[in-house]
């Protein structure tokens, strides 16, 4: 048994440290500034359009951010944080420039896994997870006010949720399985404050749980 922590940080908009970086960049005939030296914009051939900007953020001489673009409005943006050559936060943006979702890489790889999604105060509500790294979500942990409440989990990989955990602050409250692959459980373990745990079935498949030894 495992749960993600809320992780990410989405009071960051990075579309406003974008936008320092497009003021940045040097007009014709001025003199480059230590910032914008350390900018490179990239545009598309046919249109002029600006489509990328390379930037190094510590001033080492190495790209650590690329911000993908469309003129002035941010697409995505991908971090390499460490400078490890592998890129370990993804940014994406909706159309109206508002951080939708921030990807990272579990086993630091260079491969996005996790997608996490903000709340409106800010805070994680929901951690989408490809546990086996082949870009299905097979893990969903769900938050309230940063706090883990529940996580639906595909344990066989066959597309379906087959595992529920429901907490009660920090402490795992329950955690019910789909035995039959009928699409809902059908036993589950309770675990009282004491330490102690009930075992309960729905014998009929109608969501009416019993004590297992009453079945």
């Amino acid at each position: 048994m495992w749960g993600i922590r809320p992780m990410f940080l989405f009071r960051q908009f990075r579309p406003i440290f974008v936008a320092a970086l497009l003021a940045a960049l040097p007009l014709a005939g001025c003199r480059r500034s230590e910032t914008s030296s350390r900018i490179q914009p990239v545009y598309d051939r046919d249109s002029g359009r600006l489509q990328l900007l390379k930037y190094d953020a510590d001033g080492d001489g190495k790209t650590d951010t690329w911000s993908y673009m469309d003129g002035a409005r941010v697409l995505r943006i991908e971090i390499d944080k460490n400078e490890d050559g592998k890129i370990d936060r993804w940014e994406y943006y909706d159309a109206a420039g508002q951080l939708e979702k921030v990807g990272a890489s579990r086993t630091d790889n260079g491969k996005v896994d996790t997608w996490s999604y903000a709340a409106p105060d800010g805070t994680v509500a929901r951690v989408e997870t490809s546990t086996r790294g082949d870009g299905k979500i097979d893990r969903v942990d769900y938050y309230e006010k940063g706090v883990l409440a529940r996580a639906d989990e595909d344990t066989d990989g066959d597309g379906r949720m087959d595992k529920w955990d429901t907490y009660d602050g920090t402490r795992l409250a329950s955690v019910a399985f789909d035995t039959t692959h009928s699409g809902r459980p059908d036993r589950r373990l309770i675990y009282a404050a004491d330490g102690s745990v009930r075992i309960e079935v729905d014998p009929d498949g109608q969501g009416r749980f019993v004590a297992a030894n009453h079945k």
